[in-house]
């Protein structure tokens, strides 16, 4: 089956939201601009995620997934999806809904002319904690890496391939995949996106993931531009 499209949806115990995830992507598919598909990362749930997971993808001929042996965490998740994505774009959503996919409409319109195209979540609807960690959080990271980007942490994006997979993912730095673009040479843009409160699950990010730990992530992101190498190829022979 041709995809233009493959939608990452990494899970870490999100049993009571898979059969929303279902029914919302599958909607989704129906009315998408390029034809997409949607591909489960488990990153190692401990909950009945994965059994879910298998009976979803055989009722959905354009659902597939990847099960990790143990948890690595969202990065890791994030990676193993672009790794195993064989159509010309790749797209990232969380499984806690909280970001409507037929947004991803809006972000196709301008992948023609970026390689990465990401939401900035307009009147988000988490805690007042929440979106105070991430406002700062947000602020500190773009001091290190000026990608200019207000909401690097919205879970919904659209990246072509090919940039994607160039990507020299660690621990954390899905935060910082517009910096990663940029370090291509790859043009970037924010589109404003829908949120909405979380239903059902638990959030897996405190305010030391949320926070804390972004400001030491700054500091790898800043030995990785200094080591970063980029390369053209003028000619083949």
């Amino acid at each position: 089956m041709f995809f233009k499209l493959t939608i990452v949806i990494p899970v870490y115990n999100e049993e009571e939201n898979l059969e929303r995830v279902e029914k919302v992507m599958a909607a989704y598919s129906k009315i998408a601009s390029v034809p997409c598909g949607v591909l489960f990362v488990n990153d190692g749930s401990k909950d009945g995620s994965q059994e879910l997971i298998e009976t979803i993808c055989k009722r959905q001929p354009n659902f597939s997934f990847i099960q990790f042996a143990e948890n690595r965490g969202l990065s890791a998740a994030i990676k193993a999806g672009f790794d195993h994505t064989r159509s010309d774009l790749v797209g990232y959503i969380d499984a806690d809904l909280q970001t409507n996919p037929e947004d991803f409409n809006l972000l196709l319109e301008h992948i023609d002319n970026h390689e990465l195209v990401t939401g900035v979540r307009a009147s988000r609807k988490d805690s007042f904690v929440k979106n105070m960690s991430s406002k700062i959080a947000n602020g500190i990271r773009r001091a290190f890496t000026h990608d200019g980007m207000d909401d690097t942490g919205c879970p919904l994006k659209i990246i072509k391939t090919e940039y994607a997979k160039r990507i020299p993912m660690f621990r954390g730095l899905h935060r910082f995949l517009p910096a990663m673009i940029l370090l291509q040479n790859g043009r970037i843009i924010q589109i404003p996106v829908r949120h909405y409160p979380r239903i059902a699950g638990q959030a897996k990010f405190g305010l030391w993931n949320r926070l804390f730990g972004p400001l030491s992530d700054c500091f790898a992101y800043l030995w990785m531009k200094k080591k970063y190498i980029n390369y053209t190829i003028a000619k083949k022979g």
